[in-house]
């Protein structure tokens, strides 16, 4: 709680304060002053970590959620490629049987997962993080190297 004391009915918003209240604000010792500074920052940090924390909650809530959609979207699409696969495996069955219009649909699926698999491949050998961060790492000014001396 504040040590100022409050003006009860006295001051008006857009009124200028009473003597009364100037008078006893000048006579808080300076002691005073930065204990009450010290304890409305205290609060303020206190109030402002609770605020953060809840948004936090709130991300993370949402975010869970969009994480659980994104999973049944997967599973949904991968019923629905394995669906297309059987209905593509009984339309080449009228043509050749359903034996080779398996090993037909497999292998197709086969030339997918190859091509995928090369493409990956080819993103794994661009990344160049660790390289590139250790060359950062030796532009660092002298100032902010603590081994070194700053000229």
């Amino acid at each position: 709680m504040s040590e100022f004391p409050t003006n009860t009915g006295a001051h008006q918003a857009g009124a200028p304060p009473n003597a009364e209240t100037t008078n006893a604000a000048a006579d808080l010792s300076l002691g005073d002053l930065f204990s009450d500074l010290t304890q409305n920052v205290s609060n303020l940090v206190r109030q402002e970590t609770e605020l953060a924390k809840a948004e936090l909650r709130a991300s993370a809530r949402s975010a869970s959620k969009g994480a659980g959609l994104y999973g049944g979207a997967g599973v949904a699409g991968h019923f629905v490629l394995l669906f297309l696969s059987i209905a593509a495996m009984v339309g080449i069955a009228n043509w050749v049987g359903y034996g080779w219009s398996a090993v037909i649909v497999a292998v197709v699926w086969a030339i997918v997962a190859a091509v995928m698999a090369s493409v990956a491949k080819k993103q794994f050998k661009e990344v160049k993080g660790l390289p590139q961060t250790a060359e950062t790492i030796k532009d660092i000014p002298p100032a902010f190297n603590p081994k070194e001396e700053t000229p």
